[in-house]
This record gives C-alpha cells, sequence and structure tokens, in this order.
C-alpha cells in the first residue's frame, strides 16, 4: 500500500497533514495525540492498525495540531474547540462523496460523537475503541481519577523533553502495561519526537476537561463500542456509559489492559473481526470465500505464497494451462485483475483459508 500524505488549512489558519491509504469504504480516524503519519508506517505499536485498516477501507488519518506532522505553533492548545474543525476539514480535503464509517479512538471518540451528531447524514458507521465522553478532571470514577491525572500531567512539565526517558515512562506505561520492552522504548521516543513538552501539557489538559456527555444520547447513527475492562488510561466504566447512552449501540468487551492494543494479543484479532462484522466486510469476505471451489482455494493459497504457474501445478498435478484457466476464472470471481490485487484480497479476507 502506498500513502498520500497532503495538507489542508483548518478554519483558523493551522495546517493540518492529513493521509490516505486503501481503498473501498472510506474509513476516517478521528485524530489522536502521539501519531506521526510517517512515523506510524514503521512503529511495533500503530503499523498494524494502519496495515489492518489500509487493507481493508480506503484509510484516512490525520496527525492532530501541535503534534507529528501538522503545525506545532498552534495558540489555544489547551482547548477541544477546534478538534471537530480540523475532522470537517480533512473529510472536505478527502473529497469523499458517499457516508463513511468514523473511527474514534480515545479521546478521539469525543470528536466523532461531535461529529456524528452535526453531521449523521455523512457518517455510515460510528466506531469507539477506549473512548470517553468525559475528561479525567471530570470524572468521579475511580476515586482516584482526579488525582492519577494530576499527578501524570505534573511529571509530564518536569520531564516530557529530557533524554531520560523515566518521566515520559510513567506516561506510556499506562498506555502499553503488557508491552515488550522495545515497543515501550518506542512509544517513549515518539512522545518526544512528535510532541514538544509545552504541546504536550496542553494536549493533556485538554484531554482532561472533555465533556461531551450531553450529545451522547443524540447520536443517531449506527454504532459500535469496544473497551478494555484493563484499560488503565480510560476506566472501562466510560465504555460502558458510552454504549448504554448511545441509542442502540452494540458493545464489545476485549480482554486487555492495553490502552492502545497490540498486534500479538487476542483483543486485537477480536477487534478485527468486530469492526469487519459491523461494517458489512465480514459477510462480503464470506460470500466471495463460499464462491470458490476446493481447487481455486489451494490454487490462491499458493499465489499468496509466491509460487508461479508451473509451480503451482507441479504441486497440484495439473498442467500449466490448467492453472491458467483457474486462475482467469479466480479473479473474475473475486474482482481482481491480477496476481498482486489477488493477493491483497486474499490477505484482506482471508479467503484461500
Amino acid at each position: 500500500m502506498k500513502q498520500h500524505v497532503r495538507y489542508v488549512t483548518s478554519s483558523d489558519g493551522v495546517n493540518v497533514a492529513w493521509a490516505e491509504l486503501g481503498r473501498g469504504m472510506p474509513l476516517v480516524k478521528a485524530a489522536t495525540w502521539l501519531t506521526h503519519l510517517q512515523y506510524d508506517l514503521e512503529s511495533p505499536v500503530w503499523s498494524h492498525w494502519t496495515g489492518f485498516l489500509g487493507e481493508h477501507f480506503r484509510y484516512i488519518r490525520y496527525d492532530e495540531r501541535g503534534c507529528g506532522m501538522s503545525d506545532w505553533q498552534v495558540p489555544d492548545l489547551a482547548s477541544s474547540t477546534h478538534w471537530l474543525d480540523d475532522l470537517e476539514a480533512v473529510v472536505d480535503a478527502a473529497g469523499i462523496d458517499r457516508p463513511f464509517a468514523l473511527l474514534g479512538i480515545s479521546q478521539g471518540a469525543a470528536t466523532a460523537i461531535r461529529y456524528a451528531v452535526k453531521h449523521p447524514h455523512r457518517v455510515s458507521h460510528l466506531i469507539l475503541y477506549g473512548g470517553y465522553a468525559l475528561g479525567c478532571n471530570l470524572l468521579d470514577d475511580p476515586p482516584n481519577a482526579r488525582d492519577t491525572f494530576r499527578a501524570v500531567r505534573e511529571a509530564m512539565r518536569v520531564g516530557w523533553g529530557s533524554n531520560n526517558p523515566a518521566f515520559r515512562q510513567l506516561f506510556t506505561s499506562r498506555f502499553l502495561p503488557d508491552g515488550t520492552q522495545a515497543q515501550l522504548d518506542w512509544f517513549n521516543e515518539l512522545c518526544r519526537r512528535t510532541v514538544p513538552p509545552g504541546n504536550a501539557c496542553a494536549l493533556m489538559d485538554a484531554r482532561g476537561d472533555v465533556d461531551v456527555h450531553g450529545l451522547v444520547p443524540q447520536v443517531r447513527v449506527p454504532t459500535l463500542v469496544l473497551h478494555a475492562p484493563r484499560d488503565a488510561v480510560v476506566p472501562f466504566s466510560q465504555g460502558r456509559y458510552l454504549a448504554g447512552n448511545i441509542p442502540g449501540a452494540g458493545f464489545v468487551e476485549l480482554d486487555s489492559g492495553n490502552h492502545v492494543l497490540l498486534e500479538n494479543e487476542p483483543a486485537w484479532a477480536e477487534f478485527r473481526r468486530a469492526v469487519l462484522e459491523f461494517t458489512g466486510l465480514a459477510a462480503t469476505a464470506d460470500q466471495e470465500s463460499s464462491a470458490l471451489s476446493r481447487r481455486e482455494r489451494e490454487i490462491l493459497a499458493l499465489l499468496c505464497e509466491g509460487a508461479s504457474n508451473a509451480q503451482i501445478g507441479w504441486k497440484l498435478g495439473i498442467s500449466e494451462k490448467t492453472v491458467r484457466n483457474h486462475v482467469s476464472h479466480l479473479y473474475a470471481k473475486i474482482g481482481v485483475r491480477s496476481r498482486s490485487e489477488a493477493i491483497v484480497r486474499s490477505h484482506r479476507h482471508g479467503l484461500p483459508a
């Protein structure tokens, strides 16, 4: 997949970096911080998210103002009032001409809720993972939520830009308590490289003051809420609140303690399955899979392994001409025109399985 990075100017003149990759149903991710459009493609924390969403959707994402490749010198970062404007600007710049899926992760859920309430006709599916309606400065549950938030905020103020990662470790270990040392080291470095100290504190303050609880009951689009019960960043009660107060919302409990799901944990596989089912892509995969004969499945599996037509024929005991005929029929059934497209389609839907 090839990524295309562009810039759009928000309503107050801030340059917001956005990118897209993949094809198919549009899915827009509302911005979270601690992302970088370029670094994320190689990271052990975000690359599997980008890969999965880019393989199944026309995946559009952007760096939050003050972070990553977007403008860093931005006034009034401690306010969340511009988050909706930035999302609207990116959606318009992407030229999406049909209803799209909207993904809100962590504080991005609040932005996604605001957008869905304001533009219900534009959102086909609302997906909220690890989200919240009230920031930690406004929470009474759990009882120590405000104290913990302020302690982490103070540690950020003192040591975010330091070469010693100890202060950032206090922050990142809450995001990835089950992460490997390599993943934690990468996340620590991402913090320093993508958000300067002053911006980090201002953005943390903005997250603490989020309040969209009055908008939650106004959501009128199909919604799926996913949350991990041991999430140390956003209490599980916040996920249940969203699911219980958004009319008709579905809820999936993910067995994880990580705020950002890691590739090797079962919860990540459950997240992928739930998203594909919710957006209707799992049904498409089932239909395509059932349409293939056993021989076509075998050939597709060997194509994905990189075998040539001659090698496939040798392994299956059939002529190379017969393989070519099977491949032509296979392409027609799954709607592709080349070997590379067939491999992408296969990985996207698990067709050879």
